[in-house]
């Protein structure tokens, strides 16, 4: 051990210090990063090298340090990463992303080394490893409220869609992304890479990162048999044009057996010509994706590189893995740095990119939005033509687009099957191809991938990042886009600044998909958002006209930090509600349509538009008994809740709007109440926990093949007659 005096107070915690190291007089005399520089000088300078291998091996010691003080947490996967993580920073480049969750720890301890935590008031290694997966500290994976850490990572084939959208806003700035083999074997990576390019192949500033260590999380990755020749291939194949491979099995000298190697086991002097290989592979490829070029780094090193285990065993702690147990000892020892180590690398990394990450990268700044100015809205007629509410709003969406230039509309079945053609005729799809007769143009608006991960991911990205987008789709087939959809309203909820909340647009209700039978009749989704609601900040509407969709936009627009999902019907329907009913809808949840009087009431709490067709039937039917009736769209759910419903209060942006009882009273009190909706009878739970009145819920049971959206409704139990038979036995 060294004396207490000579250790920096940052490396308060650390449990072993190394002693001297090879010509550290020499190469670490003073920082390669000079003092008033962001970057160092050059890759191929000796004392940059020299100083790289020390950041590793540090980067290495704090991932596996601080996941042994809680025996938990995920070491392996970064150890593999650490030499390219090191030489990034050492060359200025903060702005970081990862499609691999698992590698936070390694992620956290960066951005402790370069002061960014102490904005959440860590300080020192020792508070480092106390607060690593604790409530108010650094979660497990990495989430939305990390300082200097610019987006979540949880599931797998994420994390390429924020480098891609921090591309398109920030064009000269370089966004590389770490992508873990075992990520790798998801099919929305590559794919989303390949329409991104094609949509847009001027943009080059994100440098995707393979980590091709031989494993995943539980075993060898799928593509741990490949070639390095097939790898290279894989790559070109789906239009990278540079593929640069570091194999670390080039420089072994510690005759290590397999494709896939530990670069710590190397002498030292092969593990800084190691080293000087990534640094310089890095470098090079930054140039290469800010020169025009898309371009990919992948460095093959054995997962597990320094730390306690090799291979799949390392990718996880256990309880019992902890700093006493004898392989982590051994293993932190042996990567131990001397604490003028420690310091030269705080040093470079605090300077590195300008200084602390949390003050520098481009998340933390709220990125500019032009003003949006009057948008134009057209208020139909109550009761006069019937309308498509999608092509309503698609009017107001191409205004929004002509205004602001960085807006995308993202859609993965085609707008026009939506109803809402008149967004490609304002906008353009974005396509290599001009064509007029499909509003095909290169320099168009609208984002068009058969993939529905990859519609969702550039437009959650890119609001993410501060940009206004809209996700288009049928509701039947979003789900396959609701993972990153919910990973980024989740880290929206612990966003710390303001950013444009993320709004879809789903259409072609099950109703509507008679003829396609169960295969376009998953309104199911909606249990998602349902209970996605307690979250905070998830606001599911359903406007029930051409009307109230344009305000349910209107208002979608003017948020921040929120999910918002509009749900909506393409067919020509009935104009229920004047644009100033809507605005009330939104603030106290729903809007009364119709009401009478009789000797009882029933209350009808409707979700939808075409679902209200079968009520209003019903209501004539009951009224003719001398039943009343009052007909409630219920437009923003969310608002029906009680405050205790839902965690509002911990969300960024928070909105604590919630009808009070006098309110809901106003609305749904009767002898009895019925919600209907053609989707999720969960949707319907705010309702139903409230009432104190009789009431039953008709909602979407199962899809079938039918000839009309009535015969639809029929088959699930949704008509005139049922309804008022029910409304009967309830009223007694």
């Amino acid at each position: 051990m060294t004396a207490t005096s000579t250790i920096p107070d940052f490396c308060q915690g650390i449990k072993y210090f190394g002693t001297s190291l090879p010509e550290f007089d020499k190469y670490a005399g003073k920082a390669a990063i000079a003092e008033g520089k962001t970057a160092i000088i050059a890759a191929n300078d000796p004392n940059a090298i020299y100083q790289t291998l020390l950041a590793a091996d540090a980067l290495r010691y704090l991932t596996l340090q601080i996941t042994a003080t809680k025996e938990s947490g995920h070491p392996g996967g970064f150890a593999s990463a650490a030499d390219v993580i090191a030489s990034l920073m050492m060359l200025g480049q903060k702005n970081i992303f990862t499609e691999v969750g698992h590698h936070a720890p390694g992620f956290y301890s960066n951005v402790f080394l370069d002061r960014s935590l102490e904005a959440m008031g860590i300080s020192n290694v020792r508070e480092l490893g106390e607060r690593f997966r604790e409530k108010h500290g650094l979660l497990g994976h990495l989430s939305g409220q990390i300082p200097g850490l610019l987006g979540p990572a949880g599931p797998l084939g994420q994390g390429q869609h924020f480098a891609m959208a921090a591309a398109k806003l920030h064009p000269n700035t370089l966004f590389p992304v770490t992508i873990g083999d075992g990520g790798l074997g998801e099919p929305y990576i590559m794919s989303s890479f390949g329409h991104f390019h094609t949509a847009y192949p001027e943009i080059t500033n994100f440098l995707p990162i393979l980590v091709w260590n031989g494993y995943s999380q539980e075993h060898h990755s799928m593509v741990s048999l490949k070639t390095n020749a097939e790898m290279e291939a894989y790559w070109r194949g789906n239009g990278f044009e540079e593929v640069i491979l570091i194999n670390a099995k080039d420089f072994d000298d510690a005759n290590q057996n397999g494709e896939y190697v530990d670069s710590t086991k190397f002498s030292f002097n092969q593990r800084l010509e190691f080293m000087k290989a990534v640094l310089m592979a890095t470098d090079k490829a930054a140039q290469l994706a800010l020169g025009g070029k898309l371009t990919v780094i992948i460095i093959k090193q054995l997962k597990g590189a320094g730390v306690h285990k090799r291979g799949a065993a390392s990718h996880n702690l256990y309880p019992g893995d902890s700093l006493e147990k004898d392989y982590i000892v051994t293993a932190l020892q042996e990567r131990a740095l001397p604490p003028e180590a420690w310091a030269i690398v705080r040093t470079n990394f605090e300077r590195s990119g300008g200084g602390p990450a949390a003050e520098t990268v481009v998340t933390e700044k709220v990125f500019p939005l032009p003003d949006l100015g009057t948008l134009p809205m057209t208020e139909y007629t109550v009761g006069g033509d019937k309308k498509v509410a999608t092509t309503a709003m698609g009017e107001f969406v191409v205004a929004v687009g002509k205004a602001d230039p960085n807006f995308v509309v993202t859609n993965a079945d085609g707008n026009a099957a939506s109803g809402i053609n008149n967004i490609n005729v304002g906008l353009k799809i974005i396509h290599p191809t001009s064509d007029d007769t499909y509003f095909q143009s290169p320099k168009g608006q609208v984002y068009e991938p058969l993939s529905e991960d990859a519609c969702a991911g550039l437009a959650v990205g890119l609001s993410l990042l501060g940009a206004r987008t809209l996700w288009c789709s049928y509701e039947s087939f979003a789900i396959n886009g609701l993972p990153i959809w919910q990973t980024v309203t989740q880290a929206m909820a612990e966003l710390r600044r303001p950013t444009p909340s993320t709004i879809t647009l789903f259409t072609a209700g099950a109703l509507e998909q008679g003829r396609n039978g169960w295969t376009h009749q998953r309104p199911e989704i909606e249990n998602y958002f349902a209970a996605m609601m307690r979250n905070g900040n998830i606001f599911p509407l359903f406007p029930c006209d051409a009307n109230s969709i344009q305000v349910c936009y209107e208002w979608a627009l003017g948020t921040s930090n929120k999910g918002i999902t509009i749900t909506a019907s393409k067919s020509p329907l009935p104009v229920r509600t004047t644009f100033e009913q809507t605005h009330q809808a939104l603030e106290k949840g729903g809007v009364i349509l119709q009401e009478s009087e009789g000797s009882k009431k029933v209350v009808f709490a409707v979700i939808g538009d075409m679902t209200l067709l079968p009520v209003f039937e019903s209501a004539q039917q009951l009224e003719a008994a001398g039943i009343g009736v009052k007909i409630v769209s219920v437009i923003n759910p969310r608002r029906l809740y009680r405050p205790s419903d839902v965690m509002s209060e911990t969300s960024s942006q928070a909105d604590n709007n919630f009808l009070d009882d006098a309110g809901f009273d106003s609305l749904f009190a009767g002898d009895a109440v019925i919600g209907v909706t053609g989707g999720t009878s969960a949707m319907l739970e705010p309702i139903m926990l409230r009432s104190n009145a009789r009431r039953d819920v008709f909602a979407w049971k199962r899809g079938e093949t039918t000839a009309s959206a009535g015969e639809i409704m029929a088959y699930n139990g949704l008509t005139a007659n049922a309804l008022t038979a029910r409304a009967t036995q309830l009223l007694g």
